[in-house]
């Protein structure tokens, strides 16, 4: 079934090519990544510190999408909702380090049967297993065939460093057929924890940093944040090089160039958590002609609305396995009839076993729905005791577990990270709480708006064909 599935996708992606006009005329693509970075870290979004000129003037060509959320607050499973305009559950990514399975269909596949030349650089992309598996997990992918990106698009780079950005862009650059629209997805380090102290120079003072009111305001948070905000900064420099490739090749005036975030900061509230900050991404989409240069907007956009949007743009089909939705009438200004809810997930975080020590940052299972005001997330592993993902050992953490061994932890810092066990239903008020930190869930006051979210999130998780259990019997 899968595979004929596959089968009829491709060839109504091959029949809507044989219509459309000529290749000069389809916009090329360009969806460029970054890793670990949450919405508000960023100049265009209203941030007084971080350095971001490069890709503030790139949002003022284009649109800024203020309400961006990725279907995980984690890699490999945000990037599998991009590509398949599908939650990661349903496309059967619920283990951080498998790959995405071969039968499942890709924006890239679909593009390349639609006449596109296609491609992946830079950063490890994440969707072909861990960059380095054991020899045990490596013989399992070989004999089954599980590794699968080289069949899927045309050109492929696994890892590059970023001192080589340039030469894989120019290597793709004079492999793609003149006269034939393009597809490039280029995945970016920063700023991915672990953070450089030398990443731009002068470095920003930590002094200087604002600290977000979901942190305590900790010595070593600033520290932190300040190292974070440097690896932001030379990521700009870096997006700056893709914004001249295609300027210098006179492709940028029929590209549409994505900016977006895989998922947001390595922090406690962010990275492996469904809080805001862990989903909220930066998504800045520059389109000559069709997007209105500095809008805006507030409507909600999912990880897995992605795919179909470019693929209405490039005139093809999406898959009605595909449960995103496009939102190009967004983009061109049309009367667009936005969404009422997003949803995201969270599972198993790295390639650690399970053992008695196991904390939330390698395994956790839990579900969100978000509306406009509110946001509900059912917690299945509430056992698990909390610890950030990937900065456990940095400064700011630490200083907050001493904190709160000493007792000296404000009462909201210790509601929210040292609560144990935690609580399975969490809900939010975003308007009155912007950084989810008073639980609503179980008041009675709000019980219209949590059962809303949790009907909302049994329907989603129903379709997605979800493993947990649904947040509530009948």
């Amino acid at each position: 079934m899968p595979a004929g599935i596959t089968r009829r996708h491709l060839a109504a992606a091959l029949t809507a090519a044989a219509r459309l006009p000529a290749a000069e005329s389809r916009p090329n693509i360009v969806l460029m990544l970054s890793d670990d970075h949450t919405a508000f870290i960023l100049g265009a979004y209203g941030d007084p510190v971080v350095r971001t000129p490069n890709l503030d003037r790139f949002a003022r060509q284009g649109i800024r999408c203020d309400r961006a959320f990725q279907s995980a607050p984690q890699c490999v499973p945000s990037r599998a909702a991009l590509m398949t305009g599908r939650s990661p559950v349903a496309a059967r990514i619920a283990r951080f380090n498998s790959p995405l399975p071969p039968d499942v269909i890709t924006l890239p596949e679909l593009l390349r049967a639609g006449g596109y030349y296609t491609g992946v650089c830079r950063r490890n992309f994440h969707l072909d297993g861990p960059a380095k598996p054991g020899p045990l997990m490596r013989s399992v992918f070989d004999r089954r065939a599980m590794v699968t990106w080289d069949k899927r698009v045309d050109y492929l780079d696994r890892g590059s460093p970023r001192n080589q950005t340039v030469a894989r862009l120019d290597e793709f650059f004079s492999k793609a057929p003149r006269g034939k629209p393009f597809f490039l997805w280029v995945n970016f380090n920063d700023p991915h924890h672990v953070w450089d102290r030398d990443a731009v120079t002068p470095p920003i003072d930590p002094k200087q940093v604002p600290v977000p009111p979901f942190l305590p305001d900790l010595p070593g948070v600033r520290e932190d944040l300040a190292r974070y905000y440097n690896e932001v900064s030379r990521l700009d420099e870096e997006c700056q090089w893709v914004f001249d490739a295609l300027q210098q090749r006179g492709f940028a005036s029929n590209t549409i160039v994505i900016f977006m975030g895989d998922n947001g900061m390595a922090f406690p509230h962010g990275k492996g958590s469904l809080y805001d900050p862990g989903l909220n991404v930066p998504l800045l989409i520059r389109w000559p002609g069709r997007i209105k240069p500095g809008s805006t907007t507030s409507e909600l956009i999912s990880g897995e609305d992605l795919a179909p949007t470019l693929l209405e743009a490039a005139g093809l089909p999406a898959p009605k396995e595909m449960s995103g939705r496009s939102f190009l009438k967004l983009l061109s200004g049309q009367p667009y009839q936005g969404r009422q809810h997003i949803f995201a997930q969270r599972g198993q975080h790295g390639s650690s076993t399970f053992n008695e020590k196991t904390r939330s940052s390698s395994f956790d299972l839990a579900r969100c729905a978000r509306s406009q005001r509110y946001k509900l997330i059912y917690n299945c592993t509430p056992y698990q005791v909390y610890s950030p993902v990937d900065s456990a050992n940095d400064p700011g953490w630490q200083q907050m577990v001493a904190g709160h061994q000493a007792g000296t932890l404000a009462p909201q810092f210790e509601r929210a990270y040292f609560t144990h066990p935690r609580p399975i239903f969490e809900l939010y008020d975003l308007e009155k709480d912007p950084h989810e930190l008073d639980n609503l869930a179980g008041r009675p006051e709000h019980a219209a708006a949590e059962r809303e979210l949790k009907e909302a999130l049994y329907e989603k998780m129903i379709l997605d064909y979800d493993f947990l259990p649904l947040p509530f019997q009948e």
